[in-house]
């Protein structure tokens, strides 16, 4: 499942992080590529290690905390911190897999979800998409400044050369709770037909089985 979420962080937080980013040290976004995803790399990351960098990585991971419908669809069990990238014209990342396996400053975790949140006005820049490999065929994103894409770390994904301004964004993983990306589907259907169920309806005899039918599936099929 490939997921677009529409504004996910509020106005102001996201103008203090385009002034932020327009007033930070970047690095090469080699440094964190795997052996062979450094061969086809070429951007910037803003570096992590900078307070104001950090607190900016903080606020907006809380703020995905609290989605509820990214919550619905990834059920982290634990993610990578944010990493802020830019790309310069000219600048891509060719075609490459997440790795399976990522650091955190506590413990490994696997990689189930990958996402990007776009920061920039999409056309205050050329090129520069998103395209994801899927088996409908190669579908591309370039989304409204504050939009999420959630996908699956096992694709094959690529970012298009940019051609003209920048492209600003924040890359993050998670390991989800339902490993199986199936089951997370099943999962997040339910929980949005039950939510559908009580905005139309209040707490119905409907509302309630759903409600257990998610309950007990979430019982069996988390890991935790």
């Amino acid at each position: 499942m490939i997921l677009c979420i529409d504004q996910v962080i509020p106005t102001p937080l996201l103008s203090r992080v385009q002034a932020t980013l327009a007033d930070t040290t970047y690095r090469d976004g080699r440094e964190t590529a795997g052996w062979h995803a450094r061969t086809v790399k070429q951007n910037e990351q803003a570096d992590g290690r900078l307070p104001q960098v950090v607190r900016l990585r903080k606020e907006l991971e809380s703020t995905l905390q609290r989605h509820p419908l990214f919550q619905m669809a990834a059920r982290p069990r634990r993610m990578k911190p944010l990493m802020f990238s830019r790309y310069q014209e000219g600048m891509s990342y060719g075609n490459h897999v997440d790795d399976a396996i990522m650091a955190t400053p506590e413990e490994a975790m696997r990689t189930d979800l990958s996402f990007t949140l776009f920061l920039n006005d999409p056309d205050s820049y050329t090129g520069g998409e998103l395209v994801i490999d899927t088996t409908a065929g190669e579908q591309t994103y370039k989304l409204p400044t504050g939009a999420l894409v959630l996908y699956p770390s096992s694709t094959l994904h690529r970012v298009d050369p940019v051609t003209r301004g920048q492209r600003l964004a924040a890359v993050g993983w998670a390991q989800s709770q339902v490993r199986d990306p199936q089951q997370r589907e099943i999962l997040f259907d339910l929980d949005t037909t039950r939510r559908q169920e009580f905005e139309a309806h209040g707490k119905t005899r409907t509302f309630d089985m759903l409600s257990k039918s998610l309950a007990n599936l979430l019982r069996m099929w988390a890991e935790i």
